[in-house]
């Protein structure tokens, strides 16, 4: 696992300092690889990186060079199936002077070009300078795990694992218009915007090929992006017992390491069975680690407890409160270099930092409501398509005022009223259900009266409907393909890696896994969630490992009570970021509408949570960059 960074210049009086800007670049994120560091400059080219040792700890150090040094790489990130794709090159007579994946990626390149993306199964961002083609080839993988950021000007085309690599060489950047309003929409940028005008990121499942004679670029995508059809031939059995096999390959592969490992388990569905997995795997009983809250609402200890018991593992549990939270909040927030409004990435960083004292590298159970439909929204797309066959749409606007004017939810507990209210605000009469429901901040009706003129946009996922390969948004199997290009690339695996990363723990994902992913794309959408049965086919392919019931006990999530916070430790900083002065120098907010927001939330009147955070990670992050 590392970090990397990449600069070719167009400026040859600046070439010469080439290697002390990747340096700069490289010290800003050394968290991301505090083992060792490595360089590659020839000309107008460099590439460099920070390495977290953790297969081939003697000999993997990097860039990495092909035999004749046509071709070098550097890489970030794990190939689960190196060791098989290793063993066919060497049948094929390719010789190798290392045990590590990275070398592994070059052979295969050098051997079928572009074309041997397809064949990785893991988590990447690298970049290849191929001297014979004068190019550089820069990859990201299928989900997105990896990052891997992006600019071009007329003095250099710059690339990198976060921005704050970026913003260390072009310091001035403005404020972009669509990322701006999909932070608001979303609370979370996903690719290929960022904050930044002229920033972007490669999408997952991408590869930009960047021609050093032509000076531009092209990215394709590594893998079409096709829906299958459905499987209806295959009965239930077979589909439970394949998922079964599917997920315990995908377990040992994600296990492979030459330092020890352990996993995140936080009692749910999908890092109990993975936890279960590996702990069967393993002949030495397993490290857990689990994270609780002092406000009992927000804590699940218990069942992770359970799960620990169960399996024998070697339990750490932290349990954390708002003081243990704040100390390291500016810390969190600032790390993810634009706004970012997930409150469980600060609960994130507290279980991987406690984790990192004990291992190196932790499994994890992201990805498994993807693959396997585990939402709550999943099942509401169902009701919207009922409601809305059934309630006319004046009418349906009525009782949704009427309901929130009789009913407002005035606390952060995240209960039945906050999901009612939730669920009334997305419905929707035009297709766009599922873009409402996915919107965690400002739902769409308060945008423009949120935002001023110059900053409003009209449809903020235009581009994501026009390339996203599906034409209608009322099918679990569109909800899911819907979050893999834009939840789960923008906000889950995000949070989840920069936070891990910032402590310089690897986290890995075995739901994460193509092979898994396009299987359960096949089958009959009932087989995932059968009623209001979430997971169905998951819970029933492992049911029989758990206490009787276990899987189908509710789980609230990774949340913090930071609706709480911003009515007490947080208010007077809350407050300095509604200043008239402030908000005019600004010029992007209408203050009349964020400070009734904000007095409302304060007073108890009305819970605006999601809104209020949203709006204070932006200015936290605002006055850091802007203001600093």
């Amino acid at each position: 696992m590392c970090g990397i960074n990449g600069i070719i210049s167009n400026n040859p009086s600046k070439n010469k300092d080439i290697k002390t800007i990747l340096k700069k670049m490289n010290k800003r994120i050394v968290h991301r690889g505090p083992d060792e560091e490595g360089y590659f400059v020839s000309e107008q080219i460099g590439m460099s990186m920070t390495r977290l040792s953790i297969i081939d700890l003697q000999t993997g150090t990097q860039p990495i060079y092909n035999e004749g040094k046509s071709l070098v790489i550097v890489f970030n990130g794990e190939i689960y199936n190196y060791q098989k794709l290793r063993n066919h090159l060497v049948k094929e007579g390719v010789n190798f002077k290392t045990q590590s994946d990275t070398e592994v990626v070059l052979k295969l390149y050098e051997k079928y070009g572009k074309d041997s993306f397809r064949l990785l199964d893991g988590m990447f961002a690298f970049s290849i300078y191929d001297k014979k083609l004068n190019k550089i080839i820069i990859a990201r993988d299928f989900f997105g795990e990896k990052p891997l950021y992006y600019t071009q000007n007329n003095y250099s085309f710059i690339w990198a694992s976060e921005l704050k690599s970026i913003l260390s060489v072009n310091k001035s950047h403005t404020i972009s218009k669509k990322g701006l309003n999909l932070f608001l929409r979303l609370t979370y940028i996903p690719a290929p915007y960022t904050i930044y005008e002229n920033v972007y990121k490669l999408e997952a499942n991408s590869f930009l090929e960047f021609d050093l004679n032509k000076q531009n670029f092209q990215i394709e995508k590594i893998h079409l992006d096709k829906i299958p059809d459905k499987n209806t031939g295959i009965n239930f059995n077979e589909a439970k017992n394949k998922v079964e096999q599917l997920v315990r390959k995908s377990v040992e592969s994600r296990s492979i390491a030459d330092v020890p490992l352990g996993t995140f388990l936080s009692g749910g569905v999908d890092s109990s069975i993975v936890s279960l997995v590996l702990a069967q795997q393993k002949e030495q009983p397993i490290h857990t680690f689990s994270v609780g809250f002092k406000k009992k609402s927000f804590d699940e200890t218990g069942k992770s407890r359970i799960v620990a018991q169960l399996i024998g593992s070697k339990h750490q549990e932290f349990i954390i409160g708002e003081n243990d939270l704040k100390e390291n909040l500016d810390k969190i927030i600032t790390n993810f270099d634009e706004p970012f409004a997930d409150s469980s990435a600060l609960p994130t960083y507290m279980v991987a930092y406690k984790t990192r004292q004990f291992v190196k590298v932790a499994l994890t159970g992201d990805g498994g409501d993807e693959v396997f439909g585990g939402y709550n929204k999943y099942y509401i797309g169902k009701i919207n398509q009922k409601y809305t066959g059934i309630i006319p749409e004046k009418l349906h606007y009525s009782l949704k005022n009427n309901f929130q004017k009789i009913f407002k939810d005035k606390d952060d507990n995240r209960g039945l009223l906050f999901k009612i209210n939730k669920a009334l605000n997305a419905i929707d009469y035009n297709d766009d259900f599922y873009w409402n429901i996915i919107s965690l901040g400002f739902h769409k009706q308060a945008m423009n009266q949120l935002l001023l003129p110059e900053y409003q946009e009209n449809d903020v996922f235009s581009s994501y409907k026009e390339n996203i390969p599906i034409k209608k948004y009322d099918s679990l199997t569109a909800y899911r393909i819907i979050d893999r290009f834009l939840s789960l690339e923008g906000d889950m695996l995000v949070k989840v890696d920069r936070t891990s990363m910032l402590t310089s723990l690897e986290t890995r994902a075995p739901f994460l896994n193509k092979e898994l992913w396009d299987y359960t794309l096949s089958l009959p959408e009932a087989f995932l969630m059968k009623g209001n049965n979430k997971k169905y086919l998951l819970k029933k392919s492992f049911e029989q490992y758990f206490p009787k019931g276990f899987l189908e006990k509710s789980k609230k999530g990774f949340g913090v009570p930071v609706g709480d916070w911003l009515r007490s430790g947080l208010k007077n900083e809350l407050l300095s970021y509604i200043d008239s002065k402030l908000l005019a120098k600004q010029g992007i907010f209408n203050p009349d509408f964020i400070k009734k927001l904000v007095n409302e939330h304060l007073t108890g009147k009305q819970d605006h949570t999601f809104e209020i955070w949203c709006f204070y990670v932006f200015q936290k992050w605002y006055l850091k960059n802007y203001e600093q």
